[in-house]
């Protein structure tokens, strides 16, 4: 049934994307940009912005029929958060090992005494396709009540053909039964499985002969990732993985520089990753490497704070150029939380970004991270209708300033009302 909104008397209508800008993602200066329209109006029809503009120009609507009226009279109508780094999918909880680190133990030791990721491994691997399911539901349900519209998944929890392979089929049914626009991406060389703890060449080639082509079969997954970090996967494993998942269609994007500086993003300049994420720690050089090129930094302020570690130079990369684009990580055992508002307050505190500069690295950055440009991250003619309609607020800065409360009001995906 064709569905048409019209939201009128828009106190502001922000993040626009005119016509005649083209630009997939913004960069350095950039990002302090933000187009808006006071007292607006927009239009949309099924899944897509068809019109906006001002109040005092409004026409062109009024022959509709069938047309839901939503007024934003005080309120604040925004694209909905695009978060390109996630891992939702999980069993359980990791919660006594958060206790442990409180008590004194590094992440390094909890994952040597068979906490981290190993510990979630044994708990997914116990869980039934249709338990996982139920469990990731009600987390994409959560983010999406903080403003996310777009959401990229991660396996990494399987480290196996099956366990991996139920974990994309969960993502898949999530995007068949969700609003959510979601991309999934195979992060089988998370962790080195148990079976495998002497034996990680064999592992290796575990996911490239056998884990990679069964979830190409099935068309499972958009991305290969990698844990690129000091005991996981070096240089060279991520090189020879990441070209195995592009052998079968897979666009590369990985996790590097969480907790040492190893040369890993020059791997992923030279794959033409689409994203490096964490990039808590960087070297100079790496910053001037990144600089024009395809490859998007996306930081997970996040994480720095749930696990005590540094925050990402961010004032200082967009200084030299970058493009970054925010993302929550949500996950078990380093950042239990999917907020949005949350992760832009942290950037804005914690990396000294300006609330402009952290709302589109949340928006037109977050969708270039997961290829979205041409549909989410802005408000734009012809762009899906995934919106945020705000709680009456002083402004959008007003949603990082005054952190720890949800100004949402209402969200809007697909052209569908959520709440």
């Amino acid at each position: 049934m064709e569905q048409k909104i019209l939201i009128k008397n828009i106190k502001e209508l922000a993040f626009i994307q005119e016509e005649e800008d083209k630009r997939s993602r913004l960069s350095g200066s950039e990002m302090n940009e933000c187009s808006s329209i006071k007292n607006a109006w927009l239009a949309i029809e099924n899944d897509l912005i068809v019109g906006y503009g001002t109040m005092k120009d409004w026409e062109g609507i009024a022959d509709w029929t069938n047309l839901k009226i939503i007024d934003a009279r005080d309120k604040i109508v925004l694209p909905a958060f695009c978060d390109s780094h996630s891992h939702i999918v999980y069993a359980g909880n990791r919660e006594g090992e958060w206790v442990d680190r409180l008590k004194g133990l590094s992440y390094e030791e909890i994952a040597n005494n068979g906490g981290g990721i190993i510990n979630s491994a044994l708990k997914l691997r116990e869980a039934s396709e249709d338990e996982l399911y139920d469990q990731a539901f009600l987390r994409a349900k959560e983010v999406i009540s903080t403003g996310t519209g777009a959401l990229e998944i991660k396996s990494g929890y399987g480290l196996s053909v099956e366990s991996e392979l139920k974990m994309l089929r969960v993502i898949k049914r999530l995007k068949e039964n969700t609003d959510l626009t979601i991309k999934s991406t195979l992060l089988a060389a998370h962790a080195v499985p148990s079976e495998f703890k002497d034996n990680k060449a064999g592992y290796i080639d575990l996911i490239i002969n056998e884990i990679i082509p069964q979830v190409a079969k099935e068309g499972l997954a958009d991305y290969i990732d990698v844990f690129c970090e000091k005991g996981y996967f070096d240089n060279d494993d991520t090189r020879r993985i990441l070209k195995a998942g592009a052998a079968h269609g897979m666009a590369s994007k990985f996790h590097v520089n969480q907790f040492t500086i190893s040369g890993g993003i020059q791997v992923g300049i030279d794959e033409n990753a689409r994203s490096v994420d964490h990039l808590e720690v960087l070297a100079d050089e790496e910053i001037t490497a990144l600089n024009g090129v395809s490859t998007i930094a996306t930081l997970l302020p996040s994480c720095s704070f749930f696990l005590e570690i540094p925050y990402s130079p961010a004032r200082k990369m967009m200084d030299e150029g970058l493009s970054i684009a925010l993302a929550t990580d949500f996950n078990p055992g380093s950042t239990p939380s999917g907020n949005m508002p949350f992760v832009m307050s942290l950037a804005c505190v914690k990396m000294k970004m300006k609330p402009n500069e952290a709302f589109n690295a949340s928006l037109r950055n977050g969708a270039y991270a997961m290829d979205l440009s041409e549909t989410h991250g802005a408000i734009a003619l012809g762009k899906k209708a995934n919106l945020i309609i705000t709680k009456a607020i002083p402004s959008y800065s007003y949603i990082p300033y005054s952190f720890g409360s949800n100004h949402i009001e209402s969200v809007i995906l697909n052209g569908k009302v959520q709440f």
